[in-house]
């Protein structure tokens, strides 16, 4: 799988993220870009720290350091733009973007083992 397309996977799963976060609340999806610009700030911000590129596909460090910057530095720029950074919040976030990204991975290397063999990398 081309690193572009782990680069569009995160964005669009920390997109869904927002989607779902902005139906449960009963507002529309359609301010999605408005939720998700920090994090999707994050994701860069982890992207170009762990150097994701070079092996996008596994969860440690990639997907682990993209995962908690995506987290952290999205609710550090939603506290200084004056957004929500409520506890409950912070913890959903934090469960909800770590199933994502991680487990976008972890089923990547899973169907890597079925088709490669235990030995792919």
């Amino acid at each position: 799988m081309p690193v572009w397309a782990f680069a569009i996977i995160d964005a669009l799963l920390i997109m869904i993220f927002a989607g779902i976060g902005r139906a449960s609340h009963g507002e529309t999806i359609s301010g999605i870009a408005m939720t998700a610009w920090p994090f999707l700030v994050g994701g860069a911000v982890g992207w170009i720290v762990s150097r994701a590129w070079r092996r996008p596909e596994i969860i440690f460090p990639a997907g682990v350091a993209i995962w908690v910057s995506t987290v952290v530095v999205g609710m550090v720029l939603r506290a200084i733009t004056g957004a929500g950074t409520h506890w409950s919040f912070i913890i959903v976030a934090t469960i909800t973007t770590g199933v994502f990204l991680l487990g976008f991975r972890l089923v990547v290397r899973l169907i890597q083992r079925f088709t490669h063999g235990p030995t792919a990398n």
